[in-house]
C-alpha cells in the first residue's frame, strides 16, 4: 500500500519531486506507463454499461519500435460505495494464474532443478495415479503443464468449499483421504483442462524448493520480474487478509462478493495489477534474459502456447495448449492467451508475439450473461493487430464420409458428469459433399470449410479450427485442439436417450401423481405406489436447504448435501419396494399398471446413473 511522506521529515518536497521526475525520465521507455487512449477508455466504459459490468482494468503492451505499457481503468471498485476503479487497483485473475505458475516451473527447468519429461511420481511419490498406460506413458511434468495428463478437471469440493483455508497443505487438496487420481486418456495425447493438474504443479514447486509455492514464486519469479504489486498469497477485500487496494468482486446484478480461499489455489489464486501484467507480457515476448543473465531459457519461452505431441497437433492442427498458454483464433487475430474466472472476476491475457504486442484485461464482475468477448475484441482493435487472410477452401485428402455419425467428448472435462456429457452434449457430424456439418445437441449447426489434409475451418476463424483423426485403436474422432470427440455407436446413444426419456417421464409421473394423491388423501401405505411416490417427493426436500446456504458450501457435507445423498440412495430402494408390493398384491386397473411402468422406468434409470457414478449423488466426494 502506498504511503505518504509526513511533513515532519524535513525534506525539501520541491527538490524531491524534481529528483523523482528526472530519475523517471532516465528509465527505459518500456518501463514508462503511457497515457491511456481516450477513445479506448470511452469505448470500454460504454461496453461495461451495455453488458452491466461493474469495472475493468486493462493494459496494452507494445515492445516494437515505440515500446510502452499503457494501462487504463473504468467503472467502480465497489458497487456499494461507488468508488471509482483505477489502473493502480489490484485485481484477481482466476486461471490466468496458471500462466504465471507455468513460468515459475520453466524457471526451475532453466536452473536445472526440474526436467519437463520427469514422471510426476518421482517428484510427488505420495500421489497415486490410476494410469492404465503407466508402463509406457507415465504422467510427466510436461503433461501437467499442457493439460494432457488425462486428469479430471476438479471435483466439486475442490472448487466450492467453505472449509478451504489459505494455508491448507496442498497434499490435502488433490484427492479425498489419499485417494488415487484416475487417468482417463493416454498421457500426452489429448488436451483435457485440469485444475487438479495445476494443483499438482504447486506441490512440485514445494517439493523441489522446500518452501510454500506462494513464497517461492513471490520471491524468485515476481520480484526479479519487478512485479512488486503482485502476489500468490491469499488476499481478500475483508477479514484477516484484507488488502484495501484489492477491488471488490461482484456477481450477477452487481452483488459484491469478497474473495474466499480455495483448495486448488495454484490453479487460480493470483492478485496483480494491470501494470504488472504488462511487465509479465513484455517478459514472455522477450529472449528470457533479465539484464545480461538468462532468467528463463528462450527455448522454453518460445513454445508457450504451442501444442506438442497430441493427436490433434500431430495431425496438423496448430490450435491448442502448451506450457501455460493456448493458441487462440479470435476476433480476426491469432494469439497466445489464457482466460480466467474466480469469485467476482473474469480476466483475459493475450500475447501476439509476431506483432510484439499484448493485452491484459480484468473485470470485477463474474456474470453468466455478459459478452466479455466484446471487451477482448476492443482491445485487439486497439493493438492494431494485422490479421492474415482466412485459409482458402482446399479439398480434404481424407474420405470425410467415413467420419459421419454421432460424437461425444472423450474425455469430458468433469468425470463426475460423464453421463450428462455423453447423453446430452453429443455432436452429429455430417458431410454434404463439400463441407462438414457439425450439429451439437443444443446449439446451431456449424459448417466447416475444408482447408487441406484432414483440417477444417469454422466460419469465424482464420486458420484451421478442427481436424479429423483416426485413433491408434482405429476409432474415428475429431478435435478442436481443446476438446476431442470420439464416435459413439448410434445404438448406444439411442439407449441412453431412451433410458433418460423413460426415467424422467416416470419420475415426473410419480411426482405429479404423488402430489395429486396426497392432496386428495388417496396416497395410502397399503398401495404399492406409496413408497415410490414418497421417494420421488423426497428429492424436493434438499432444495430449500441449498437455497439457504452459501454457494461456497456446495462441495461440503452439509444438511442439504447429506439429505440429497440420502434421498438419491433411497430412490431406487423405494422403486424396488413398490414393484415388490405390486407383484405380491397384483392390483387391477389401468392406473395400477401405469404406476408399475413408471416405477420400472425410474428403477432402470437409477441403475444406469449408478453405473456411471452419479448415484448416490455425493457432492462432497
Amino acid at each position: 500500500m502506498a504511503q505518504r511522506l509526513p511533513k515532519t521529515y524535513g525534506v525539501n518536497r520541491r527538490w524531491l519531486c524534481s529528483t523523482v521526475l528526472v530519475l523517471c525520465s532516465m528509465l527505459p521507455p518500456a518501463l514508462n506507463a503511457a497515457p491511456p487512449s481516450s477513445s479506448l477508455a470511452r469505448d470500454m466504459a460504454a461496453l461495461l454499461a451495455e453488458e452491466e459490468l461493474t469495472g475493468a482494468v486493462w493494459a496494452t503492451v507494445d515492445t516494437g519500435v515505440s515500446p510502452a505499457i499503457t494501462v487504463g481503468a473504468t467503472g467502480v471498485k465497489h458497487a456499494g460505495t461507488g468508488q471509482p476503479l483505477t489502473a493502480d487497483d489490484r485485481v484477481q485473475v482466476g486461471s490466468v494464474a496458471k500462466t504465471v505458475v507455468a513460468t515459475g516451473i520453466l524457471r526451475l527447468v532453466s536452473e536445472g532443478r526440474l526436467q519437463l519429461d520427469t514422471p510426476v511420481s518421482q517428484l510427488l511419490p505420495d500421489v497415486t495415479f490410476d494410469n492404465p498406460w503407466k508402463a509406457t506413458d507415465p504422467v510427466r511434468l510436461r503433461h501437467l503443464l499442457d493439460h494432457t495428463a488425462g486428469l479430471d478437471d476438479a471435483r466439486i469440493w475442490q472448487v466450492f468449499s467453505a472449509q478451504a483455508q489459505p494455508d491448507t497443505p496442498l497434499a490435502n487438496t488433490y484427492a479425498r483421504r489419499g485417494g488415487t487420481l484416475r487417468i482417463r486418456s493416454r498421457p500426452g495425447t489429448r488436451f483435457s483442462y485440469s485444475n487438479t493438474g495445476y494443483g499438482l504443479l504447486g506441490g512440485i514447486i514445494e517439493a523441489t524448493t522446500g518452501q510454500r509455492y506462494e513464497r517461492y514464486l513471490d520471491a524468485h519469479l515476481l520480484r526479479p520480474l519487478e512485479m512488486h504489486d503482485s502476489t500468490f498469497r491469499f488476499v481478500s477485500q475483508e477479514g484477516a487478509h484484507t488488502d484495501p487496494r484489492l477491488a471488490m468482486g461482484h456477481l450477477e446484478n452487481a452483488v459484491p462478493h469478497a474473495a474466499a480461499p480455495l483448495y486448488l489455489r495454484p490453479a487460480s489464486q493470483f492478485t496483480t495489477t494491470a501494470q504488472d501484467m504488462g511487465k509479465f507480457a513484455r517478459f514472455l515476448m522477450s529472449d528470457g534474459r533479465l539484464g545480461s543473465e538468462i532468467f528463463i531459457d528462450s527455448a522454453l519461452l518460445q513454445p508457450m502456447g504451442q501444442p506438442a505431441g497430441t493427436e490433434a497437433a500431430q495431425a496438423g492442427l496448430t490450435m491448442g495448449y502448451g506450457l501455460g498458454l493456448q493458441t487462440r483464433d479470435r476476433h480476426g487475430a491469432i494469439g497466445r492467451c489464457h482466460g480466467g474466472s474466480t469469485i467476482g472476476y473474469r480476466a483475459m491475457f493475450c500475447l501476439f508475439p509476431d506483432q510484439r504486442r499484448a493485452f491484459f484485461l480484468a473485470v470485477n464482475t463474474d456474470s453468466e450473461t455478459a459478452d466479455y468477448d466484446a471487451l477482448d475484441r476492443r482491445l485487439v482493435t486497439a493493438l492494431e493487430i494485422t490479421a492474415p487472410a482466412p485459409l482458402p477452401a482446399t479439398p480434404a485428402t481424407v474420405e470425410v464420409a467415413d467420419w459421419e455419425g454421432f460424437y461425444v467428448p472423450a474425455p469430458n472435462r468433469f468425470a463426475m458428469v460423464a453421463w450428462v456429457d455423453t447423453t446430452l452434449n453429443f455432436v452429429q457430424l455430417k458431410h454434404d459433399g463439400s463441407a462438414v456439418q457439425l450439429k451439437p445437441a443444443f446449439s446451431p449447426e456449424v459448417a466447416l470449410t475444408p482447408v487441406g489434409s484432414a483440417l477444417f475451418r469454422a466460419p469465424d476463424r482464420i486458420t484451421a479450427s478442427h481436424v479429423l483423426i483416426t485413433t491408434a485403436n482405429g476409432t474415428r474422432a475429431f478435435s478442436t485442439g481443446f476438446r476431442t470427440y470420439e464416435r459413439i455407436p448410434t445404438a448406444k446413444l439411442a439407449w441412453l436417450w431412451l433410458s433418460l426419456a423413460l426415467g424422467a417421464s416416470g419420475l415426473c409421473y410419480l411426482l405429479i401423481a404423488g402430489v395429486v394423491r396426497l392432496l386428495m388423501r388417496r396416497l395410502r401405505v397399503s398401495r404399492p405406489v406409496f413408497f415410490p411416490s414418497l421417494g420421488a417427493l423426497a428429492l424436493l426436500l434438499p432444495l430449500p436447504l441449498f437455497f439457504r446456504q452459501s454457494f461456497l458450501q456446495f462441495g461440503d457435507l452439509t444438511l442439504a448435501s447429506g439429505l440429497l445423498a440420502a434421498t438419491t440412495v433411497a430412490l431406487p430402494l423405494t422403486m424396488v419396494i413398490g414393484l415388490a408390493l405390486h407383484l405380491r398384491r397384483r392390483p387391477a386397473g389401468r392406473i395400477a399398471f401405469i404406476d408399475a411402468v413408471a416405477m420400472l422406468a425410474v428403477l432402470q434409470w437409477t441403475l444406469v446413473l449408478a453405473a456411471w457414478g452419479l448415484l448416490p449423488l455425493r457432492l462432497w466426494a
